[in-house]
């Protein structure tokens, strides 16, 4: 089974610029002008084109202002510090300080389209630190 990451967005080129300079991510393929494949990560990333004010699902809205769910991405990165810098540089917003666990250091954010993201750099054995014998 493979993952693919869907991202919605309301403008394509600024998500574009956000995600190649933040992730050092590269346009794969173009579907149209509202339908972008990134690669580079370990899945592919697709940016949508979705206007704000649509209805996503039943009872919900579009909105591009920071808004919360239950699902979001951790990029892994070899060195969190410089991976701050880039992300917040291509125009992230961090939401709250670099936290020490057993397993890495984190890091909360959220993009220009109101998307949470984590950054994480594992240590040691990464969550295995954290693993109960079976």
């Amino acid at each position: 089974m493979n993952i693919l990451v869907n991202i919605d967005v309301d403008d394509l080129e600024r998500a574009i610029a956000f995600y190649t300079a933040a992730f050092d991510l590269t346009v794969g393929r173009r579907m149209g002008d509202d339908f972008v494949e990134l690669l580079g990560a370990s899945s592919p990333l697709y940016l949508l084109v979705k206007p704000a004010g649509s209805i996503p699902c039943p009872g919900g809205v579009r909105s591009y202002a920071r808004h919360w769910t239950s699902v979001h991405m951790d990029f892994v990165v070899d060195a969190i510090e410089p991976a701050i810098a880039r992300v917040i540089a291509a125009g992230a917003t961090q939401e709250g300080p670099l936290e020490d666990h057993a397993y890495g250091r984190l890091a909360f954010f959220a993009d220009p389209f109101g998307n949470g993201f984590d950054l994480l750099q594992f240590v040691g054995r990464g969550y295995d630190e954290i693993t109960e014998p079976p």
